[in-house]
């Protein structure tokens, strides 16, 4: 193909509302639709709701052939306008990843539904009795890129929570997107449930994106899952509710008094497992006590594994010649401060604990960090020093999942403190109301 031609799906108009006059108002009317649908969700039974979730599953493993050709479209298109192999790889969705992501919805039919929970309750002197109830939220909008695995987490955990769905995954998934969100609205309407509770507003493009973040009213929460720049723009434009998720500047710190064998093989799951992950390491951190013991090991697995290192003045020093190959340029600020989404990694030497926290204060998103120690003085430090959203001790940053910390699935990573923080499953996607029973009472 050259590069005169268009990308495959260009002008195709494909997907739902394709060709709409006015974006906002495709976006108005599916929030509009949303909010019918939400409130026959909310007083569904958890049977009805697990029994809607395994049709979604079944029909994901059914319709197979159908998403995946849809998806091997936006990869086509992907790779003609030069998207970074990171995001292909999270663009990708092949039959295995599929049976997983059905298994996911499985595993989030099989977990206990939030929705009535009671958090507190007491009676009170005069004999009002007071219930604090969990509730759904209502209307939750969820702008991510690239992800088309978060089309089904985000859509079932909200169907399970008793909230309606409405997604903006983006261009580069839109073939995918729209075939999932077919597959999953098909499958809820054989359920008995509406099939307006999931829905794609990806034909709206950019422009309707705005029309998501001001639609007060209509939206209750709107969750950006994606790079710094979509969280930027939802955080300066939005009049509504929003949970910043995502962005992971995460850090491994290798201390004095950690097992060298263990703290190799945690740095190098931490970045070389998946880099595309927001929870993979960006950034590793070693005591200068075993720099010289440990370094040169660090720098020969990075080498051989083909990541590029943003390596400071002790760690070039300590890198072996054969390992040579693998340092980039001086480490910068801006090295420390960057989030890779590849095989790319700074990596520093730091004098003491205190060194390694301050270090992480600075650059960190507060997303997820890591310390390798065998002190548990040092260990109950590193978790008091670090303000993140998930804090590791002799453990890899990767964990920082929804479906690894048993939640089954996740619709983001919180980093923000109010009102969820960490991996985002069915109780972050509840609310609370007070429900007082009395008998007569009057207040005078």
């Amino acid at each position: 193909m050259t590069t005169t031609e268009a990308p495959p799906g260009a002008g195709t108009g494909a997907g739902p509302g394709a060709g709409a006059a006015d974006p906002a108002e495709l976006v108005l009317g599916a929030l509009r639709r949303a909010r019918v649908a939400a409130r026959a969700l909310a007083p569904a039974t958890r049977a009805t709701k697990d029994a809607a979730l395994h049709a979604v599953a079944d029909a994901l493993v059914a319709s197979a052939g159908r998403i995946t050709a849809a998806n091997a479209t936006d990869l086509t298109r992907g790779r003609f306008v030069g998207l970074a192999e990171g995001l292909l790889d999270r663009l990708t969705l092949d039959e295995a990843r599929l049976r997983s992501i059905a298994d996911a919805v499985r595993a989030v039919a099989a977990l206990p539904d939030p929705v009535g929970h009671v958090r507190r309750g007491s009676t009170l002197p005069n004999g009002l009795r007071l219930q604090q109830v969990q509730v759904p939220l209502g209307v939750v909008g969820i702008i991510y890129e690239a992800r088309p695995n978060v089309t089904v987490d985000a859509a079932v955990l909200a169907l399970k929570s008793g909230n309606a769905a409405v997604l903006r995954g983006g261009s580069a998934a839109r073939e995918t997107n729209t075939v999932l969100v077919e597959v999953i609205a098909e499958a809820l309407e054989g359920a008995g449930l509406p099939r307006d509770a999931v829905q794609t507003v990806d034909a709206a493009g950019r422009d309707g994106v705005g029309a998501l973040l001001t639609a007060r009213g209509l939206v209750d929460l709107v969750i950006p899952r994606g790079g710094a720049g979509l969280i930027q723009r939802v955080v300066t434009e939005a009049t509504v509710p929003t949970i910043e998720t995502g962005v992971g500047n995460c850090h491994v710190y290798v201390d004095a008094a950690a097992d060298l064998d263990e703290a190799l093989a945690i740095c190098l799951d931490a970045k070389v497992s998946r880099p595309s992950v927001c929870n993979a390491a960006e950034t590793l951190l070693v005591h200068d006590a075993v720099a010289d013991a440990f370094v040169p090991r660090l720098m020969t697995a990075l080498a051989e594994a083909g990541v590029v290192v943003h390596g400071d003045l002790r760690t070039r020093s300590l890198t072996p010649p054969a390992a040579a190959g693998a340092l980039a340029a001086d480490a910068t600020d801006l090295d420390w401060a960057t989030e890779y989404h590849a095989l790319e990694v700074a990596v520093g030497v730091v004098d003491s604990l205190d060194a390694a926290l301050e270090h992480i204060r600075r650059f960190s998103s507060q997303h997820t960090e890591a310390v390798v120690t065998r002190d548990i003085t040092v260990a109950d430090a590193f978790v008091a020093g670090t303000d993140s959203a998930a804090v590791m001790v002799n453990a890899s940053t990767r964990f920082t999942d929804g479906g690894e910390f048993g939640l089954g699935a996740e619709v983001g990573i919180s980093t923000q403190k109010l009102h969820a923080r960490g991996p985002m499953g069915l109780a972050e996607l509840t609310t609370t109301r007070w429900v007082v029973h009395g008998a007569g009472h009057v207040r005078g």
